[in-house]
């Protein structure tokens, strides 16, 4: 809201100026909750502080460690994983697998603890979520796998290839590496299929 359009949704790369305004949205957001009075602190704190990084490069107190709070930990997880799966105007948002994987990259961003954490919480591909499979078959997410989040169990029905239904078979992915994995999270409205939570809501 502090932010002018024109900043927020600018397609290329941000000058110092735009980049300082930007860098200014944390302290005009709890200005804001704190005039509204309807907030509590522990919000304040997540909003003022969620841009804050474990090794204390971030803004707009270059926080660090145990100096942020674990509210404003989680908050910045979850911020990042949101901006970067979204899709804005000026980019479209990446795959949540590959979301993941840049995240776990970045040293010094967030507290590994927690990162670890959400992980697990929310999981890569979530129970019900439709995935591609690298044999082009399609099919629906029907368990996780705790030691291994990117090979969950997969119930297939639907051959991308032939765009033609197959038999219904569950493939325990951490059981087939080597030789099928996800590439992808499809769209269930895009292929018209419906009601596709009946074909893993029934099976133990």
């Amino acid at each position: 809201m502090a932010i002018p359009n024109e900043v927020l949704n600018k397609p290329g790369k941000l000058t110092d100026s735009e980049f300082a305004t930007v860098r200014d949205h944390p302290e005009a957001g709890s200005r804001m909750l704190l005039e509204s009075k309807q907030v509590s602190a522990l919000v304040l704190d997540v909003c003022l502080h969620h841009h804050e990084k474990v090794d204390g490069s971030g803004y707009p107190h270059r926080l660090a460690g145990d100096q942020i709070s674990i509210f404003a930990r989680m908050g910045a997880v979850c911020d990042v994983y949101d901006a970067i799966t979204s899709d804005r105007r000026y980019k479209q948002g990446w795959d949540p697998a590959e979301s993941i994987r840049k995240m776990a990259e970045w040293k010094g961003h967030f507290d590994p603890v927690v990162f670890q954490a959400f992980v697990k919480t929310v999981g890569i591909y979530p129970v019900g979520s439709l995935v591609r499979l690298e044999s082009g078959r399609i099919g629906v997410v029907m368990e996780q796998q705790a030691k291994s989040l990117l090979t969950p169990k997969v119930k297939v029905f639907f051959s991308a290839k032939s765009k033609t239904p197959i038999t219904q078979e569950v493939y325990d992915l951490s059981k087939m590496v080597g030789r099928d994995k996800i590439v992808s999270r499809e769209s269930a409205e895009e292929w018209g299929f419906r009601h596709i939570d009946q074909l893993w809501s029934g099976l133990p």
